[in-house]
């Protein structure tokens, strides 16, 4: 079974920054394109960040661009969401998960096979 664990999750102020990391088992991170998705409450699921299994190819949401980056490390097998200048409108539950390898990744949820359990990320003064 593959398997996603966020890990990161915390309290921080506004313009603060955080890591997110989700670590990959069972299959090696090199066959799944991996997707950062978050859930605030009373709103839906939304994509925040994507990368492909080779690292070379990522998106974000434009809500995100400039201030998110995420980013592979192969031998670790964990993939990580650097998250820079954080608003109050980015608290939710953060989720990674994995879809088979493609070209391009993607910010909708229809395609991931595997999620994980989220960790809580608050941005708070």
């Amino acid at each position: 079974q593959l398997l996603l664990v966020e890990s990161g999750g915390d309290l921080v102020q506004p313009g603060g920054s955080l890591r997110l990391s989700c670590a990959v088992s069972g299959y090696a991170v090199d066959y799944y394109n991996i997707g950062w998705f978050r859930q605030a409450p009373g709103k839906e699921r939304e994509g925040v960040s994507c990368v492909t299994s080779s690292g070379g190819v990522t998106d974000s949401a434009d809500s995100v661009k400039g201030r998110f980056t995420i980013s592979i490390d192969s031998p670790k097998n964990t993939v990580y969401l650097q998250m820079n200048s954080l608003k109050p409108e980015d608290t939710a539950i953060y989720y990674c998960a994995a879809e088979w390898a493609g070209r391009r990744c993607r910010l909708t949820t229809r395609e991931y096979d595997a999620w994980g359990q989220g960790t809580q990320v608050t941005v708070s003064s």
